[in-house]
């Protein structure tokens, strides 16, 4: 098995053939938070140049930065309570739909397709119950994101390794959560390695969760690094399923480079998704 750190070769091959055109069956993007030593107006010229159009989870303040270098905000965050304390909870819901109220407009107008939201930990809540509270939390805020044109996304993350107690932390619920809302402008980002660590099954459930699925992220398992062949999760396989269900949204790089050389081992992770 190929580790991180023996990937010379492989990353000088990638940049040798860096300069071929993307594909263009994917639109690519990245997370910023896995680069916090490159600064952000760095990596946006470094991104338009590998072929990115996009970079996510970003706030309405990085807007400008962004569009100086033609690049969207795939994934707009900020949302108050982050992961933990979210739309489960109706004591939450004053300050989320507030935060939504001057963002989504903000979004609309430079033309973002997405801002993220949680459902937040269960702590002693139960899935039904939790079911109801997002569904009563959302609806206070799509009829504004219905008219502005942008969608929330509820992110599914794995409850197992990285976010204990997590409540949206299967395909199913976030589904059905879908379903009770009943709105275009409410859909779910399918984190690949979150729902290989909960599910895997990960074509299959990709496949039929698709009219429901907005955006995705990607990352190794085990470990949330590079995406090659250090890792379990079949990538190029993954993302020849994604482009056939007709997908049109992003897909965002979201692992924590191993590499020293952060910004090859995002060329090597564009080539390997630009099926």
């Amino acid at each position: 098995m190929t580790s991180a750190s023996g990937l010379s070769g492989s990353l000088t091959a990638a940049e040798t053939v860096s300069s071929e055109p993307l594909k263009g069956r994917v639109r690519h993007s990245v997370c910023k938070w896995c680069y916090p030593d490159i600064p952000l107006e760095t990596l946006c010229r470094e991104a338009a140049g590998i072929g990115l159009q996009a970079i996510d989870l970003l706030e309405v303040a990085d807007f400008p930065l962004l569009q100086q270098h033609g690049l969207v905000c795939a994934m707009v965050t900020g949302v108050p309570g982050g992961i933990t304390k979210g739309l489960n909870r109706v004591e939450h819901h004053d300050a989320i739909a507030a935060y939504f109220e001057q963002v989504i407009p903000a979004t609309a107008m430079a033309g973002f397709p997405n801002i993220i939201c949680f459902s937040g930990n269960r702590e002693g809540m139960s899935d039904a119950e939790g079911l109801e509270r997002c569904a009563e939390g959302l609806k206070r805020i799509l009829p504004l994101a219905e008219k502005q044109g942008v969608t929330i996304c509820m992110e599914l993350l794995n409850s197992r390794v990285n976010h204990h107690d997590y409540m949206a932390d299967h395909t199913a619920w976030g589904v059905e959560l879908c379903k009770r809302v009943g709105s275009e402008r409410f859909k779910l980002l399918y984190d690949i390695y979150h729902m290989q660590i909960m599910e895997g099954d990960l074509i299959h459930t990709i496949r039929e969760a698709a009219p429901y699925i907005a955006h995705y992220h990607t990352g190794g398992v085990p470990g949330r690094h590079e995406i090659d062949a250090s890792q379990e999760i079949n990538y190029p396989a993954v993302m020849q399923a994604i482009v056939a269900t007709g997908y049109k949204g992003f897909v965002a790089q979201e692992f924590l480079p191993v590499n020293p050389d952060k910004l090859a081992a995002l060329r090597e992770a564009i080539r390997i998704c630009d099926v």
